[in-house]
């Protein structure tokens, strides 16, 4: 009797591990074709197809040729025009922020720009909003679908990649799950609104022209819509007070330090200004700068705060804002010619 329950005991767990089996061969071209669907849709996003224009036109620039070079997040490539600094500075200069940079991907940014270019310069633009997070996804695979270098690639995953994390990035169902949704929801958004010509949350459209031009730089002569002024604000309840900084973040930043610094290279830290609407809501920002501040003296390193010069000396006004957090073309000029002019003041480049 004994030996017949054993039997049939054994029997059950044998089906039962079929069953197992017979599921996961079934499911694992499910999970396939959604991750290709995925992986598809992510192409189709306009930022990365701008970043794969930004690298593509980087990796074909003459080896050493670079005199500086801008890192950062969005708000790099939305606030420094190479072709102005190039053509009032006679140095050769490109951009290559990407959006949601964060410290850790700038450094392997930085570490590829290296492995091509000597710049004399960089200029890191250090944003409080990607040093608060210690490991984001997104950032990562927005630098790998542009990145030339494996090797560069598999050291980033083993350094920075928290385990779980490891396991989606290798399943294209979850690597590019945030692409897929974006990118479906701002179709289904066009055809509803093309469809009943009505603006979906009543939110206006954007009028004007937004493309990737060329050295890095996307041109947006956009402006800021008018529920960005108080509504959709996305500065409106901020207080520096409830910001934490990430030591994992913070490592990166003192990492890129130290990666100038072996190599000889003059580094210089911009904050890049938000919308002086978007300021007046922020409570207690000089916690923030302070702790860049902080960081910069403690290395030696320039540090310009376009949001304090901006209230300083009164450059901008939110006319000069594509959004909320970015410049347009107009505001790109203004603090342009302005940054050129104190690196000469500050003597890193000569008056003319």
């Amino acid at each position: 009797m004994e030996e017949n329950l054993y039997t049939s005991s054994f029997k059950g767990n044998i089906i039962g591990i079929i069953k197992i089996i017979i599921f996961i061969i079934l499911i694992i071209p499910v999970v396939v074709y959604i991750g290709n669907k995925y992986s598809e849709a992510s192409t189709e996003n306009i930022i990365n197809t701008y970043n794969e224009k930004r690298f593509a036109e980087f990796y074909s620039i003459k080896k050493n040729t670079l005199d500086l070079v801008f890192v950062g997040s969005s708000h790099s490539y939305c606030t420094f025009d190479p072709l102005i600094f190039n053509t009032e500075l006679g140095i050769s200069s490109y951009q290559m922020g990407m959006p949601l940079q964060h410290m850790d991907s700038t450094y392997y940014t930085l570490r590829e720009v290296l492995n091509c270019q000597n710049p004399e310069k960089v200029v890191v633009e250090v944003y409080w909003d990607m040093l608060d997070e210690d490991f984001e996804l997104k950032n990562a695979t927005t630098l790998f679908q542009v990145l030339k270098n494996k090797e560069l690639e598999e050291e980033y995953i083993k350094n920075v990649f928290p385990i779980a994390e490891k396991v989606k990035y290798n399943t294209d169902i979850f690597r590019y799950q945030a692409d897929y949704f974006a990118f479906k929801n701002n179709e289904y958004k066009k055809k509803i609104e093309n469809r009943f010509n009505v603006s979906l949350k009543g939110k206006q459209k954007q009028e004007g022209t937004e493309q990737y031009r060329s050295l890095g730089y996307s041109y947006c002569n956009y402006n800021m819509l008018e529920d960005e002024f108080d509504k959709t604000n996305q500065f409106r309840k901020f207080d520096a007070k409830n910001w934490k900084e990430s030591p994992e973040q913070i490592k990166y930043l003192y990492k890129i330090i130290d990666l100038c610094r072996e190599n000889n290279i003059e580094l210089i830290f911009v904050t890049a200004p938000v919308a002086n609407v978007s300021f007046g809501y922020i409570k207690n920002y000089y916690l923030i700068h302070n702790r860049i501040d902080e960081i910069a003296k403690e290395n030696n390193i320039m540090y310009f705060d376009y949001n304090i010069i901006n209230e300083e000396e009164k450059l901008l006004t939110n006319s000069n804002f594509r959004d909320d957090a970015h410049l347009n073309h107009s505001g790109v000029e203004i603090v342009d010619y302005n940054f050129i002019q104190k690196l000469r003041e500050k003597g890193v480049y000569p008056n003319d």
